[in-house]
């Protein structure tokens, strides 16, 4: 038996306190380079009055808005797979449309753009003249 209570941290380990995980993914923040260049971020951010005096909390934004547009894009991509696949299941029956599902390239397009940006509250409505 040990004479050590369970609550008690052993001798060997140091204590984890609450914002160590932070503080440890802002010095990764560091060393990353986001795909959203910080220059670009840091204008978007000024435009709309903010002055971001510490280069992490910069990085920490382009992160975001990459994760944003990545999702999107995901989205869009899974629209268009969708309405792809719908429009060749009615066509293909007569033709041979198998061996070329691999070599399929995608476009990304207003109509598999506007439902998934709907998903995340942005609604996007063609102007009149395209109507």
């Amino acid at each position: 038996m040990s004479s050590q209570c369970k609550d008690e941290p052993m001798e060997d380990e140091s204590p984890i306190t609450l914002g160590q995980p932070l503080s440890d993914f802002l010095l990764q923040l560091e060393d990353y380079t986001p795909t959203i260049p910080d220059a670009v971020t840091a204008h978007y951010i000024r435009a709309s009055g903010f002055e971001p005096k510490d280069p992490r909390l910069l990085r920490l934004i382009s992160i975001a808005a990459q994760k944003f547009i990545s999702d999107v894009a995901n989205d869009a991509l899974q629209h268009c797979k969708m309405r792809t696949s719908n429009s060749n299941t009615t066509h293909a029956s007569n033709s041979k449309t198998a061996k070329g599902v691999k070599d399929k390239k995608y476009c990304l397009t207003m109509e598999d753009l506007t439902p998934a940006l709907a998903e995340f509250g942005i609604v996007i409505k063609k102007p009149h003249y395209y109507v």
